[in-house]
C-alpha cells in the first residue's frame, strides 16, 4: 500500500499520540514518524520503545518536514505549541489536533496558521483512563468514531486526505460544525466525567468517615465512576475552561433532572422512577447496537 503520508510529527506523545503511531504502523499508512514530548521521561520513553521512528527534543524540530503534523497536547497548551511550530511548518502540511474542544483549538491555533497549510482540527471518540508513551494500542481506534470539523474553504484533497488516514486506522468518520461538536460532547463525555469526579470526590470524603469502607465495597457503578475520574487531570480541567458554557448548559439540564428524580423518591413515586429508568435504559441498548460497546458484565474492559 502506498503511504497516505510520508512523514507525520506527534506533538506530544501520550495515549491518543502512541495509538495513532502504532495503528498507521499496524496499517502501513505512513512511511515515517516522528515525536516529541515537552517532559524528557516521555521522550525517554517514547525512544525506549520505539514508539515513533524518530523522537525529538523540541516540537519545530519534529514538525520540519512533515506533511501531517497532529497537535495532541492539552487544549489550553494548544496556543504556545501553534505558535511555536508556524514557522517551521512545511509547504502544504496538514495541522491537525486530538483536542476534546474544537472552537477553543481554532481559536487558539488558527490564528497562527500560515497561509501555505491546512488546518482540520479532528477529535477521536476513543480512549482509557491510562496515559503516558506506554498506554497507546493500536487497536484504540477500531469501530470508534473520529469528528473532524473543518472551517470554511478547506482543501477538500487535504480533507479527503486525513479521512482515509482515520479510516485506515480503524475510525469511522464524521464532518461536524464545531460548536455543535462541543454541545454534543458536552452530554456524551464533558459532564459525564464532570459528574464522575464529583462522585468520588464524595465518596473520599465519607471514606475518611468510614474507614475505607467506601473502598473495600466499591460497587461495578463506583469502579466505573473511578474508572473515569482517572483520566489525566490537566486535559480535563482545560476542557471545562474551555468549554465551559456548553458543559454548564448540560450540567445545568442535568440539575433540573436531578431535582425531579429526588422529588420523585421523597414522594414515593415508583410509577415515576419505573418509567425514567425504562426510558433511559434504552439509551444503553442504542450504544451496544451501534458498536459502541458491549453487553459484557466488565463492559469488556478486562485487557485494558
Amino acid at each position: 500500500m502506498t503511504p497516505l503520508y510520508q512523514r507525520v510529527a506527534f506533538v506530544g506523545l501520550g495515549l491518543i499520540a502512541g495509538s495513532m503511531a502504532l495503528a498507521m504502523r499496524r496499517g502501513g499508512l505512513v512511511a515515517e514518524t516522528v515525536g516529541t514530548a515537552r517532559s524528557a521521561e516521555s521522550r525517554a520513553i517514547a525512544a525506549e520503545i520505539g514508539l515513533v521512528d524518530h523522537v525529538t527534543d523540541t516540537a519545530a524540530e519534529a514538525v520540519q518536514g512533515a506533511d501531517l503534523v497532529v497537535l495532541c497536547v492539552p487544549v489550553g497548551a494548544m496556543d504556545a505549541v501553534a505558535q511555536d511550530i508556524a514557522p517551521h511548518l512545511a509547504q502544504g502540511a496538514t495541522v491537525t489536533d486530538v483536542g476534546s474542544v474544537k472552537q477553543a483549538v481554532i481559536d487558539a491555533v488558527g490564528p497562527y496558521m500560515p497561509d501555505h497549510v491546512h488546518f482540520i482540527p479532528g477529535h477521536p471518540l476513543a480512549g482509557t483512563e491510562h496515559s503516558g508513551p506506554r498506554a497507546g494500542f493500536a487497536e484504540l481506534f477500531d469501530n470508534r468514531w473520529t469528528i473532524l470539523t473543518p472551517q470554511d474553504g478547506v482543501d477538500a484533497a487535504a480533507l479527503d486526505r486525513l479521512t482515509r488516514l482515520w479510516q485506515g486506522m480503524g475510525a469511522q468518520v464524521d464532518v461536524m460544525d464545531p460548536p455543535h461538536h462541543d454541545l454534543v460532547l458536552a452530554v456524551t463525555s464533558h459532564t459525564p466525567h464532570l459528574i464522575a469526579y464529583t462522585m468520588v470526590g464524595v465518596a473520599d470524603d465519607l471514606r475518611r468517615v468510614t474507614d475505607s469502607e467506601v473502598i473495600k465495597y466499591s460497587a461495578a457503578g463506583f469502579r466505573d465512576f473511578t474508572r473515569i475520574a482517572a483520566s489525566d487531570p490537566t486535559m480535563w480541567r482545560d476542557v471545562f475552561l474551555t468549554n465551559k458554557d456548553a458543559t454548564l448548559e448540560i450540567l445545568g439540564r442535568f440539575t433540573e433532572e436531578l431535582f425531579a428524580l429526588q422529588r420523585a423518591i421523597r414522594r414515593g413515586d415508583g410509577e415515576h422512577l419505573h418509567a425514567y429508568f425504562t426510558r433511559t435504559r434504552a439509551i444503553r441498548r442504542g450504544i451496544i447496537d451501534a458498536g459502541q460497546d458491549t453487553d459484557a458484565p466488565d463492559f469488556g474492559r478486562s485487557k485494558r
